[in-house]
């Protein structure tokens, strides 16, 4: 019984730890009185937490003061050298703050209205990042670089989008001039599979794996795929696009030009209006909400957009022979509803007398991967480059 109940107090310890870092990390830095009365927990319980978590170095504190009182102002503790990462797809952003260790010390998404346009979201971007190093208390010459996630196709060469209308109006848009002449900071643009490869390449379920296949199961489909520990993105950077395969020849344009490709049949307005007659106006995130709650006609549309998919990925991987395919995405959210069908798929359409059957993971960051991604190769690539240059001082003296 009292080992029982010491487990009980160990694992509501465990919560509420979790749920004051994350807390922090939404909001940025609060007082304790304040982070009692976000999280609900007593003003004792965050301040024993606060105390226990400062000295395992996880939240360091300062003074402040709050309607004239002195208080505690508690923040993540950070290593030097912050990186942002920021998605931008067709209906929302998201941002990722991360430090040198890859802490996520902030995140934050924001809704955005369908055809926005590129002067008016990469306001809203700058302020955000603005913002919300503010919030954790971060010094501007803290942030090291920006790595900027894409949903949609992007030219390795020019670093703009390599495919006009998938984000209409951003095609010639000088992303990286236009961030780095806000922060001075070196910028990245890629898409937003590639970045999500990354992250789980290096914090994620795919760890310790030099060659895996990353799907990027959203609005559209994408793959970032990984040889010997690197992003391949052949000579222009479409490499991976999978979502541009054609799978019926006499299909419905796609807003690539082509006919018929993956994303025609597995896209947000087609999986919902298939549901159309049934269940009214749909977003693909009622769609995948009521998936998980059991829905059958639901679940039909995410299990058939699973077959559709796994289709074209065994393609992919009977061209490059991965360890492991990793399964992204807001449709991989719905576990097994989605992934049990595409496993089967693989299962059915790759080598029958493989020596070692392809093993399917879900993505240990499903939504927030993209941006996440994005901020650690941003942080990393400035620690790379001083790592060098410090190697190369040492060598020359």
């Amino acid at each position: 019984m009292a080992h029982r109940l010491f487990g009980s107090q160990s694992s509501l310890r465990e919560a509420n730890r979790a749920l004051l870092l994350d807390t922090i990390r939404r909001f940025g830095a609060m007082t304790q009185i304040e982070l009692a009365e976000n999280t609900g927990l007593s003003t004792a319980t965050v301040s024993n937490l606060v105390r226990q978590m400062g000295d395992q170095g996880l939240l360091e504190t300062s003074s402040t003061t709050r309607n004239g009182r002195r208080a505690t102002l508690v923040m993540l503790a950070r290593r030097k050298g912050l990186g942002v990462g920021l998605y931008i797809g067709r209906h929302e952003m998201r941002l990722e703050v991360v430090d040198a260790s890859h802490a996520i010390l902030a995140e934050h998404d924001m809704a955005l209205p369908r055809q926005h346009k590129p002067d008016t979201t990469l306001e809203r971007a700058m302020i955000l990042i603005k913002e919300t190093l503010t919030s954790i208390g971060a010094q501007p010459d803290e942030l090291v670089g920006i790595g900027l996630a894409m949903g949609a196709p992007v030219d390795c060469r020019t670093h703009q989008l390599a495919i006009p209308g998938i984000l209409r109006g951003w095609d010639k848009e000088d992303l990286i001039g236009t961030f780095h002449e806000a922060f001075q900071v070196p910028v990245q643009v890629d898409n937003d599979a590639n970045f999500a490869a990354m992250a789980e390449l290096r914090m994620g379920v795919a760890v310790g794996r030099r060659n895996f296949v990353y799907i990027h199961a959203n609005d559209g489909v994408g793959s970032g795929i990984v040889i010997n520990g690197e992003v391949w993105r052949g000579t222009t950077g479409l490499a991976g696009e999978i979502g541009h395969v054609q799978v019926d020849p006499l299909g419905d344009i796609c807003i690539c030009g082509n006919r018929g490709c993956l994303n025609t049949v597995v896209d947000e307005n087609r999986l919902v209006s298939l549901l159309s007659v049934t269940h009214g106006n749909m977003t693909l995130e009622d769609l995948v909400a009521n998936a998980v709650k059991g829905d059958p006609g639901c679940r039909r549309i995410v299990g058939d957009a699973a077959i559709r998919i796994g289709n074209v990925v065994a393609d992919l991987c009977n061209a490059v022979d991965p360890e492991v395919v990793v399964l992204g995405g807001i449709l991989s959210t719905t576990d097994d509803v989605f992934l049990e069908p595409l496993r089967e798929t693989l299962q059915r359409m790759l080598f029958p007398d493989a020596m070692v059957p392809m093993e399917v993971l879900p993505a240990r960051y499903p939504i927030t991967g993209s941006a996440l991604g994005a901020a650690m190769m941003a942080v990393d690539s400035v620690n790379e480059h001083i790592d060098v240059s410090t190697e190369s001082a040492g060598r020359s003296s």
